[in-house]
């Protein structure tokens, strides 16, 4: 185990893994070079997924030097091609024709950050992260949308750091 993964097997062992086991799922390192860590998730999709921007945070947080943090179902690790890559990329093309056309009024604009298992996850941007609206942007705008036209889809997770958003459309106050 390089010297990255071991610091990162070590903080996730801390501060991850109890939340995420709790909640029906495991994690482990399956790669890390290059500052970019890539997580191999099993068990509850829902585990781990909607926790994305939280433990990427920790994670960066505890072992200076990443970049990048992804999730991934058990044997994706290496290659972005299969049934994930065919879904994202499905996902991609309707949020690209029907979605971000719509929230672009808003500053807003929603990226696929991935998929495993059945698991959509995305990623709001501009306007839209840290928006007070987000989830129910999320819930009943995208969510029915993409499950109705993919049904390979068994779930959708946002992994944006809504913390972090500079100029969201409606900020918390104007709820």
């Amino acid at each position: 185990m390089t010297g990255l993964a071991a610091r990162v097997t070590a903080a996730l062992e801390r501060s991850v893994l109890p939340s995420v086991i709790a909640r029906g799922g495991a994690v482990r390192v399956a790669a890390a070079a290059d500052g970019v860590v890539t997580l191999e998730v099993t068990g509850s999709p829902g585990a781990v997924f909607p926790l994305a921007s939280r433990i990427e945070a920790q994670l960066r947080a505890a072992v200076p030097g990443i970049t990048a943090v992804r999730l991934v179902a058990p044997g994706d690790a290496g290659s972005p091609r299969g049934p994930a890559a065919n879904l994202a990329e499905a996902a991609r093309r309707i949020l690209d024709s029907a979605v971000n056309p719509v929230i672009a009024a808003h500053r807003g604009h929603v990226t696929v950050d991935g998929a495993a298992d059945g698991w959509i996850r995305i990623r709001l941007e501009g306007g839209c992260q840290g928006c007070s609206l987000a989830e129910v942007t999320i819930r009943q705008g995208i969510e029915p949308l993409l499950r109705s036209r993919l049904p390979a889809m068994t779930g959708l997770a946002d992994v944006t750091d809504h913390e972090r958003g500079a100029e969201p459309f409606f900020s918390p106050e104007k709820r």
